[in-house]
């Protein structure tokens, strides 16, 4: 009869049963010592080299949502409440809120990432972040990224919000896809869109305009944009053409510069970057052309694919 007992499943079954009073027990101590645990103290971290939100901007949220939290007792702190009304600020992106048992409130917090500063039509100002959504300007802090002006119609009530346009949409692509290399985050210094909703950038090194388009391959357009800086500008001048166009993703078409003024216009968006100092644009200028002629990362497109077509006809 007892030969036919599993012994192994027994003795399994009682360290569960053990572990599970073990917990039970561990449980109970801890919820009577958090019944009595007072907080000693309110951590709060927020990493990033991004300032849009302070220290005492989260104190204030505190003592709004729970009132003078040290010296109170854990058990009446609502700390669900207060992860809410953190969460709940536009420049918050992600907040946890825990306490230990030494009586210590840890707050840490990720800011929002900003990748595109947009004027509209309208004036209106506003930054799109890393995951497509649109948030304020701060009076606080200005972050140093690509910025967007022109004939651009996206509404902005605010506040947090999600893009409406596909032209929204195309110029959050691109400024995502830019950011992304660290060549063309350091050529490209803004981003234009004129009345035929083309999507226009506006280099560092040299006086042309690049017609981008839309945000349809943009793999293959800077590509090729690549393959001509590289090949060809070096040949006729960074100041030779007006417009360089590479919205088609099969040749690249190029306007002139008349002979008589080789400044043509440059859509300027307000003063917003704080690298306009003329001696260091001066070298970074040096520094991104450097990079150009010595990029060897990307791959040119097949030559039989790819056409370079000059337009020398004069401006109206």
């Amino acid at each position: 009869m007892l030969k036919r007992i599993n012994w192994t499943s027994v003795l399994k079954g009682l360290a569960w049963v053990v572990c599970l009073a073990g917990v039970v027990v561990l449980m109970s101590f801890v919820g009577v010592k958090k019944h009595a645990v007072k907080c000693t103290n309110v951590k709060i971290l927020i990493p990033g080299a991004d300032n849009f939100i302070e220290r005492e901007e989260i104190d204030a949220i505190l003592k709004q949502s729970q009132g003078t939290l040290i010296g109170r007792k854990l058990e009446g702190i609502n700390l669900n409440d207060i992860e809410q009304k953190i969460k709940s600020n536009p420049y918050i992106a992600f907040a946890k809120i825990y306490a230990d048992m030494d009586g210590v409130i840890h707050i840490e917090i990720k800011q929002r990432q900003p990748i595109l500063r947009v004027i509209n039509a309208g004036s209106q100002d506003f930054y799109i972040d890393r995951n497509g959504l649109k948030m304020p300007v701060s009076a606080n802090f200005t972050a140093n990224v690509l910025a967007a002006n022109g004939d651009i119609n996206e509404p902005f009530g605010g506040r947090l919000d999600t893009l409406k346009t596909q032209l929204a949409q195309d110029l959050y692509k691109t400024a995502l896809f830019i950011k992304s290399d660290t060549l063309w985050d350091a050529q490209i210094e803004q981003i234009f869109v004129d009345d035929r909703k083309d999507i226009e950038l506006v280099p560092r090194v040299g006086n042309q305009r690049i017609i981008l388009g839309n945000a349809d391959s943009l793999d293959v357009k800077m590509r090729n944009l690549l393959t001509f800086y590289k090949k060809a500008m070096p040949k006729v001048g960074w100041d030779t053409y007006k417009t360089i166009n590479i919205k088609y993703t099969n040749q690249i078409v190029c306007e002139r510069n008349k002979l008589d003024s080789l400044a043509p216009k440059v859509y300027k968006a307000p003063e917003i970057r704080r690298d306009s100092a003329p001696a260091t644009k001066k070298v970074i200028d040096s520094m991104v052309l450097d990079a150009i002629l010595q990029e060897e990362g990307a791959k040119p497109p097949p030559a039989a694919k790819t056409k370079v077509k000059t337009d020398t006809k004069k401006n109206k």
